[in-house]
């Protein structure tokens, strides 16, 4: 693998690009808006999203999909969850059966409620692709400046996992594999939920208990969900699951967990939204985490109370309220 477009010129999609360069001959960026394309192809440098940060002269950048994915053999997808679909539908003629495809986006498609490697193959609708999902403990600034990273790659199928392991890994960007994509895929996702709720506890400074607390029973049930769709119980103990969860739940750096520190400080949701450059993917997936608890009959009582927090008008500390009276139980 000597080709790679990276599809999504965020934080994670630049920062991603910077960090793989150097295992690359070829490296193309494809960025949304022309603008910001342009001048970083000129400037070499991400001003709107990671600013601080140079990109290698083997990089080029486009806002173009056919030039990006020109001779490409692996497509690492970076967008936002909202956007995977549309953006495959507009790939697809630039496509061939010989790509490997790869998400890195850490949310589910609401609506169809699906995970991002299922709306991938509904999407490439031309031959069967091969995908993969790759998650993991990850902030883009620390990735960018090369701080030591581990994430892991999954699919079912363990020579894809090996090949996208060998060609990604590098000194400071550790790679392991699974053949759990549904584990993965869930754990990146729910951890954004639950890092919302942290926020909330850190915004009314309700300590270090409670965090511990949201922690621990947020993981109990993301692996309740993960093991009703049909994913392995030991993933969400690894990288993609407990490793994402602490880190978004606890890092400065983490957008979901700002939106619930925001929330706590009485910022209304629309407020918050409208100030942010990024996507803080909680807020959507909240709404596919309760549709697909409901519809596996799993119980998630912290992802229904971000949900009404949300969309319903709950307050956070009603909502932290509910959670402390819920009824009594054992672990």
């Amino acid at each position: 693998m000597r080709r790679l477009a990276v599809i999504g010129g965020g934080a994670w999609g630049t920062a991603l690009t910077i960090v793989l360069a150097p295992r690359f001959e070829q490296v193309r960026l494809w960025v949304y808006e022309t603008d910001v394309a342009e001048r970083l192809q000129a400037q070499r440098q991400n001003e709107t999203y990671l600013p601080g940060f140079q990109i290698a002269e083997n990089i080029f950048v486009t806002s173009e999909l056919g030039r990006a994915l020109e001779g490409a053999e692996v497509v690492l997808s970076v967008m936002p969850s909202h956007h995977v679909r549309t953006v495959y539908g507009q790939m697809l003629p630039h496509l061939s059966e010989t790509m490997v495809f790869v998400s890195a986006t850490k949310g589910l498609e609401v609506g169809l409620m699906l995970r991002m490697s299922e709306t991938i193959r509904e999407a490439v609708t031309r031959f069967p692709p091969q995908v993969a999902a790759l998650s993991g403990p990850t902030f883009a600034k620390e990735v960018a400046r090369g701080d030591p990273t581990a994430l892991v790659v999954a699919s079912v199928d363990s020579d894809l996992n090996r090949r996208i392991q060998a060609a990604f890994s590098g000194p400071t960007f550790r790679i392991y594999t699974s053949p759990d994509p549904i584990g993965v895929e869930i754990g990146g996702s729910i951890k954004n939920v639950i890092a919302i709720g942290a926020g909330v506890i850190h915004g009314m400074g309700l300590g270090h208990n409670a965090t511990a607390a949201l922690i621990t029973r947020g993981l109990a049930e993301t692996t309740r969900l993960a093991v009703a769709m049909g994913g392995r119980a030991q993933t969400l103990a690894g990288l993609a699951g407990l490793g994402d969860l602490v880190l978004t739940c606890t890092g400065e750096l983490s957008r979901n967990r700002m939106v619930g520190i925001e929330l706590a400080r009485g910022r209304k949701l629309d407020e918050i939204v409208g100030s942010m450059k990024m996507v803080a993917e909680g807020i959507k997936t909240t709404d596919a985490a309760v549709q697909l608890a409901r519809r596996f009959g799993v119980e998630m009582p912290i992802a229904e109370q971000m949900y009404q927090m949300l969309y319903h008008g709950l307050s956070p500390r009603e909502a932290i309220q509910r959670l402390m009276e819920r009824s009594l139980k054992e672990e």
